[in-house]
Formats: C-alpha cells, structure tokens, sequence
C-alpha cells in the first residue's frame, strides 16, 4: 500500500491563492492518554461536555452538549447565517481570505447544503461549489489546510471533503441504474427502484510503529520504510489496508510480514484518524508492536518499498511525516517513550 493513502505522506500542500502556511509541530497534534487508559490522537478539551462558552452572539455564555466536531447528517431544517460553512471544489476546500472558517451567510442563499454534523454545539454545512474561481476566499488542498489548522478544524474539513466527494461519485444505482434518493438523517442513498442502500462506507488501513531493543544496551530502534510511490523522500512506517475478514491485528501481522518479512509481538492500538488525502471513506488504524523472534532485518520486494532501515530513536531522520497524520503521531509517541 502506498504511502499516499495512508498518513505516511503529504501532497503539494499549496493553495489556490497567495500565502503559503507552514506545518504545525506543537503538542496539539500529538496523542494524549485519557483517564481511561485510551490513546486519544488530537488535543485534549479545553472543557467538558456541558461546559459554559461564550455565546454564538458574543455575549454572556451559553452551555456546550458536546465540545469539539461531533459528526452528524441528521441536522433538520435550513442552516442559520450564523452556521459554519465549508465549500468543497473537486479535491479543494474555500475558506476566508485569512484562513478562517466561512459563514452561511458568505454562500449564495440556494446554496444546497449537506449537513456535516457540528462543533462546540453549532451546526456544520458543506455545499458541493462546481466551479472553484466563482466564489471569493482562499482554496486549500486538505493536506495544506490540515497543516494551517488545530483539530478538531482540519478533521472537520476532512469530513466534508469526503462526504461531497462520496454525493458527487455515488449518485447512480449499481445494480438498476437508477438514480439514487437521500435517506433522511443518515449519510446513505437508497434506490427508489430496487431498494438498493448505498451507505458512506469506510475503508481502514493500518499503520504500525515497530521497536526493537537497540543494540549494545542503547537506545531502542524504530523501523522506518522508504515508498515506491507518493513522496519517496520520506521515511515513513509499514502501512497497508484491511481486507475482507481481517481483524486490524491481523492486518497488522499480514502487512509486516508481506512488506518487510518480520514478525511482531505485543500489537497494542494506538489511536485512529480520518484520513482525507486519498478519497471519501479512509479510516487509518495505528498501531505499535514489538519486533519478535530472533533479531532479523527487514526485506523489502521493490516493488511497494524501496528501503527500510532500523533507526536510534534519539537519532530519527527529519524526513518523517507531516505533524498533522497519525504516522508521526505513531512515531513522537515511540521517541518519547522510547528512551531509555
């Protein structure tokens, strides 16, 4: 599996218009534990549910049923002026001049919007925009967006790419050819004709963060692998999609072996992220495992992998993966609790 699609890897990351942004390195995009013992990738809520924030108005407060991105296609009704907006072009997201989230009221009024589902308790839309040039603002790839943006921004930009991009690709019925119809409050279509249901379906992947115990009583070593595809540069970590029947630990096994020729002991899940890059749907699953048996060296085909190398982890290279993807959230989390 190539590393475009699974958080190892970054596109262009240029926008649309003047005005580059930098990656983002700071603590709110590694992982953090939780009380109950859960690996949370993202930042840790600034409160609780029910929380008072100031209100949509500006003034006083208001309480918060549910702080941060809460995913929903359940919204009733016609969005507010006030509602957040995110207009989605192809494979490009509009926001403000200055980066900042639009408004309903910046859209046209017969917009046709789709709801997302909602942050820190205000209702989120997406619109489907066919042409990119006839509306004002900034374009953005998501990578480059993702870059600009704390979460839970760039999950909720991640969110409407994929769910315009998945009304826009299934709009026709796979087994009648008929035109498929909305059913209310879910993100799924059904055939009016044979009843076919067209769910928004997933497609996972694993990642996974290797560790061997370092020689000579040093510092453990983290296993990094170089893609035939994407951005070849990087170092990045073995990577592959589930597939039908397979448990996310043994398409852990199954893709260590089939990429490096390894073996792994104590699989532990780390933590998830929807991953926008590569299309509607892609869930990456990351995990961190244990080099087990023998002390071995990877093997790489050639073919999906160019190299692969057991590396300090006090002496990692600097081409690893974006701050904002799971993979280095996967790889800061090894280095930090690594060493010895």
């Amino acid at each position: 599996m190539t590393d475009r699609t699974t958080g190892n890897g970054t596109a262009d990351g240029n926008d649309r218009t003047a005005g580059n942004g930098t990656a983002d390195a700071n603590d709110r995009t590694a992982g953090n534990d939780t009380a109950d013992g859960n690996r949370r990738v993202g930042p840790p809520p600034a409160e609780g549910p029910g929380a008072a924030r100031p209100s949509a108005s500006g003034g006083g407060t208001g309480p918060v049923a549910a702080p941060g991105f809460v995913s929903g296609a359940g919204a009733a009704g016609t969005p507010d002026a006030g509602d957040l907006a995110l207009p989605v072009a192809g494979r490009k997201l509009l926001t403000g001049a200055d980066g900042s989230f639009l408004r309903v009221a910046d859209l046209p009024a017969d917009s046709p919007w789709v709801p997302l589902g909602t942050l820190d308790g205000r209702p989120v839309w997406a619109v489907d925009a066919p042409v990119a040039e006839s509306l004002p603002g900034r374009w953005h790839s998501w990578p480059s967006l993702a870059a600009l943006v704390p979460e839970p921004y760039a999950t909720l930009a991640g969110r409407a790419l994929a769910v315009v991009t998945w009304r826009r690709t299934h709009r026709w019925c796979g087994a009648c050819r008929a035109e498929l119809a909305d059913v209310p409050g879910e993100m799924a279509r059904r055939c009016p004709g044979c009843e076919l249901y067209v769910p928004m379906q997933l497609s996972a992947a694993v990642l996974v963060a290797i560790t061997r115990t370092g020689p000579d009583g040093g510092p453990d070593e983290l296993l990094l692998v170089r893609h035939a595809y994407g951005p070849t540069g990087l170092w990045a970590l073995v990577a592959g999609f589930v597939e039908a029947g397979e448990t996310l630990e043994a398409a852990v096994h199954r893709e260590v072996g089939e990429e490096v020729g390894l073996t792994v002991a104590q699989v532990a899940y780390f933590g998830s992220q929807p991953w926008a890059m590569s299309g509607p749907g892609t869930l990456l699953t990351g995990f961190a495992a244990r080099a087990a048996g023998p002390p071995a060296e990877p093997v790489v085909d050639g073919t999906e992998l160019t190299e692969a190398r057991w590396f300090p982890l006090d002496r990692l290279p600097a081409e690893l993966p974006p701050a904002y993807s799971i993979s280095r959230w996967l790889i800061d989390a090894a280095a930090t609790g690594g060493r010895r």
